[in-house]
């Protein structure tokens, strides 16, 4: 029998992961980091896991993420070079198209607007816009990218995608590469920022970009904390430049009580739940992998260690 170990820095997490895994895959044997068993663990299943705890498991074979991501696993760099896997659920599409389409109603309806008319009784209704004026980008046209780039369109959003490389999609006019990521921008009304952290992209969320979208614009950041540039966005919401942001990931999570981004005027902060894979679907996809692992068959959605995904 495989030992995988739970690694994670959320001990809510733990538990429910546990019982996912005793409910669908009891061929595993799963135990946490400080259970003497653990040093048999052939696999760590991670979120956010502890600094040194992979350090500690002589035995590891794989690195498997919990998630559509893999920069948590950063928290802790006292891994060995073993293969990484992550997570990938058919229905983390639908969820992460849900959360964006109504991060764009919020502005486009001006619902922003209203929510602060309200705390001061103020009753006005602003002009109602068609969704065709309303430009959307969506930075990242992977899974989830085209998933939401193909509905915003549906819905009949202008809308604009931007990728590492070339893409095409019905609805949607498409840019890619660096000399095209200007055009991409141009007078945006919404950025919606998909993509996978890499060093090309980290920051990318900065004063720069903010300056290329239409005054007034709004952001959606569904990617990764360290895309975003803090500084960046409170100085263009207090110059107006954006009127908002709607933002699910975070350098450091949970969130920290303290952080300015809690009270930064304009700024809907969001506890990392646009989507995420059930738990089920971890337990099965894990359970799967440590199979072919165990058999020496090539292993679902490894990471490729060049991309960070």
């Amino acid at each position: 029998m495989t030992t995988v170990v739970l690694l994670s820095n959320d001990s809510l997490l733990l538990t429910q992961l546990q019982k996912a895994f005793a409910a669908h895959a009891p061929v595993l044997k799963v135990v946490l980091a400080a259970d003497l068993a653990a040093q048999e663990a052939e696999i760590a299943a991670c979120w956010y896991p502890p600094a040194g705890s992979l350090g500690r498991l002589p035995n590891l074979r794989l690195v498997h993420s919990v998630a559509a991501g893999v920069d948590h696993l950063g928290t802790d760099s006292s891994g060995s070079a073993v293969p990484v896997c992550r997570v990938v659920d058919p229905d983390h599409r639908r969820g992460m198209t849900e959360y964006v389409r109504w991060a764009v109603l919020h502005f486009h309806r001006d619902f922003d607007r209203v929510t602060a008319q309200q705390q001061k009784s103020v009753w006005i209704r602003h002009p109602q816009r068609p969704a065709g004026q309303f430009k959307v980008g969506v930075m990242g046209l992977g899974s989830l990218g085209s998933a939401i780039a193909n509905d915003l369109a549906g819905a009949g959003y202008d809308v604009r995608g931007w990728s590492r490389s070339p893409k095409s999609l019905a609805g949607v006019v498409c840019h890619h590469g660096d000399t095209q990521f200007e055009s991409f921008l141009e007078g945006l009304d919404m950025l919606v920022n998909l993509l996978p952290l890499t060093d090309a992209t980290r920051g990318i969320l900065c004063q720069r970009t903010f300056a290329a979208l239409a005054p007034g614009a709004a952001i959606v950041n569904g990617g990764r904390g360290p895309h975003l540039v803090i500084e960046d966005l409170e100085r263009a919401l207090a110059s107006g430049q954006l009127r908002g942001a709607v933002l699910d990931v975070f350098e450091h999570e949970p969130l920290p009580a303290g952080h300015p981004l809690w009270q930064m005027p304009g700024v809907i902060v969001t506890p990392h739940m646009a989507s995420a894979a059930s738990h089920e679907c971890i337990a099965r996809q894990v359970a799967e992998n440590a199979q072919r692992l165990a058999c020496g068959e090539t292993l679902n959605n490894l990471v490729d260690p060049s991309l960070g995904y």
